[in-house]
């Protein structure tokens, strides 16, 4: 049982009051010494409070949500350059790319479930193991891949392409005036935009290929102006994934320079944020 310390705190104060008067001088030192334990006291908790925000910080980007914009042009029209988006690193479990600095603190993956064709993922370039890439997970391992004429085929079915008319363009709000926009729908159902110069690129003919186990094939919808597992990328470890792209948070189009801040808002993509990316 716990009980109060009340009778000292009351002894105490009766026996100050019987004290002839402190020297102002001593009293004026303890004050001091006071104030100088107050202060420091202070700061020992603000520093506390920084290290706990950073480390909070640290586990959010680690273990849920981190954030990325887009540099290239090579997932349009799904993605454009000023994009800044939400990775779920919850998605595919966590491997040594979820870590800050892609630590290799360990192999393989922890609590790993496998992409969906048509998820947009975030992944480590194979080249390097550092460079972050993102692009449309279309292969699974052991499945068939192959680009006849533009036409993407999995496991020998083809991709079904519908094109946008000019009206439908404009609705989307997609600026660029070169080649074409199609709806893809993969044979899993999922659907989305690609983008299209003409179907006698040098990457519209490819494979046939398998994806080798653990391994993923990406392909960019920026068909004709992407890096991706038909060219220099190639097949995608199952270990390098970092998350699923879930949702944009901020765009804009980068026409302003940084210190001209009076015609930022002009510059805001308004209407893409918050939308999820399909």
């Amino acid at each position: 049982m716990m009980v109060r310390p009340a009778g000292p705190k009351i002894l105490d104060n009766s026996m100050l009051e019987d004290q002839p008067d402190v020297d102002p001088k001593n009293k004026a030192q303890e004050n001091g010494v006071k104030e100088s334990e107050q202060g420091g006291s202070a700061w020992l908790e603000t520093l506390r409070t920084i290290v706990i925000a950073v480390l909070i910080a640290v586990g959010v980007r680690t273990f849920a949500y981190e954030p990325f914009n887009i540099p290239s042009s090579s997932m349009e029209p799904t993605l454009l350059v000023g994009d800044y988006l939400f990775v779920s690193k919850l998605s595919y479990g966590y491997s040594r790319h979820s870590l800050p600095f892609g630590l290799p603190l360990f192999s393989g993956r922890i609590l790993f479930s496998e992409p969906e064709p048509g998820d947009v993922a975030v992944f480590a370039y194979p080249g390097d193991n550092k460079t972050d890439y993102i692009k449309r997970i279309v292969g699974l391992p052991g499945g068939k891949i192959e680009v006849r004429d533009g036409i993407l085929y999995i496991n020998d079915v083809a991709t079904k392409r519908e094109l946008l008319t000019a009206s439908e363009v404009a609705e989307i709000g997609y600026e660029n005036p070169m080649g074409f926009l199609y709806y893809e729908t993969l044979p899993n159902g999922r659907r989305h935009l690609i983008r299209e110069i003409s179907d006698s690129k040098p990457l519209d003919t490819w494979g046939p290929e398998v994806v080798p186990e653990g391994h993923f094939f990406a392909m960019g919808d920026n068909r004709d102006n992407s890096l991706d597992s038909r060219a220099d990328v190639g097949y995608v470890p199952f270990e390098n994934l970092v998350g699923r792209a879930e949702v944009l948070f901020f765009s804009h189009e980068g026409s302003s320079a940084w210190w001209e801040f009076w015609t930022w808002p002009s510059t805001i993509r308004f209407s893409r944020i918050g939308d999820a990316i399909k």
